[in-house]
């Protein structure tokens, strides 16, 4: 008998064709989702400086870097509006106003861009309230959560509307689903898709997002996200937006909860994205920036990571340039 090992596993890695004949996990654009920021009453993008290369649009900013996306193969985007702050208030009325930023950037997507990509819109009030939490709050100040829901159902009907095809929930509100899907469907939105974040968590790595949203925020928002280190409590809020009717289920962030994603898809009888978010992506621009890593070689790495654990769809801020490295 041979001496030598008779399994090898190399045999597989021998050249980039046998590499790619077996790969177990692939990284498309069409798996990718570029989020984008739309600002009112700015004149000429204004860049985020806690995320490189990613700023706050014009309406017209937006429209040209929508379409350049959507040429490089993405397979969807995600858009936040950044409201003017005269125009904040408690109950986040920016949001569901007709000629809100959010929901005139819509339609303007909407009638450049039709069919040809899937249009998401974040159903959600922090952007566009003065105290920055993603809901109303009660007398205590604390989020009132049946009041709330009342607000959703309102933003997820706008931006039905304003043509999204996709409404997203993000506050992480008991009943938040069933009561949009019931909401759309009274007004003959029945069609629209609800992305469910089902398993958002408190995470540290939202910071840069909070810049990039202009957010108003003082406190935490732990009375409603979850905390980083309960999973059985993530499989419970999955479980039950699957009974409310979602859609689409997300995990946010994405690199430190595989572990849920994995859950979530092991379970889900629906697709699952997972949200790559700014903290996430700005710690490898930094590392990058310093040469302390390959920048676009860390980036692939980590977005092949979130769909081996079974990531339908992947948000990140890399979408475009990572459909472009991909083609």
């Amino acid at each position: 008998m041979s001496a030598y090992p008779r399994q090898r596993p190399r045999r597989l890695r021998s050249t980039p064709a046998v590499r790619r004949l077996v790969a177990q996990t692939s990284l498309e654009p069409r798996h990718l989702v570029l989020p984008m920021f739309v600002a009112d009453g700015i004149d000429e993008p204004r860049p985020i400086p806690s995320m490189p290369n990613v700023v706050q649009h014009t309406r017209d900013s937006l429209r040209s870097a929508a379409a350049d996306a959507v040429t490089a193969g993405v397979g969807g985007l995600m858009l936040f509006g950044v409201p003017r702050d005269d125009d904040k208030d408690s109950t986040g009325s920016a949001g569901t106003d007709p000629d809100g930023i959010l929901n005139v950037a819509l339609r303007d997507l909407a009638k450049d861009l039709g069919d040809a990509t899937v249009l998401m819109a974040d159903t959600c009030l922090d952007e566009f309230t003065d105290h920055g939490h993603c809901g109303v709050l009660d007398a205590r100040g604390r989020v009132d959560n049946d009041a709330t829901l009342a607000r959703y159902v309102k933003l997820a009907v706008a931006q039905a509307e304003s043509g999204a095809h996709v409404v997203g929930p993000s506050g992480m509100m008991d009943g938040q689903v069933a009561a949009i899907r019931d909401g759309l469907d009274a007004a003959g939105y029945a069609d629209v898709v609800i992305l469910a974040y089902a398993a958002k968590f408190a995470s540290a790595f939202y910071g840069p997002f909070r810049e990039a949203v202009s957010s108003s925020l003082s406190g935490d928002r732990r009375t409603y996200q979850q905390e980083p280190g309960n999973f059985r409590e993530a499989l419970r809020e999955i479980r039950l937006d699957l009974d409310e009717g979602a859609d689409l289920l997300m995990v946010k962030p994405a690199l430190g909860y595989l572990d849920v994603v994995s859950a979530a898809a092991a379970i889900s009888p629906v697709p699952v994205a997972a949200y790559q978010v700014s903290g996430e992506y700005a710690m490898i621009c930094a590392a990058a920036a310093n040469n302390w890593i390959d920048g676009r070689a860390a980036a692939l790495e980590s977005l092949t990571s979130i769909r081996r654990a079974g990531a339908d769809i992947v948000l990140t801020y890399w979408a475009a340039e990572a459909a472009g490295w991909l083609r």
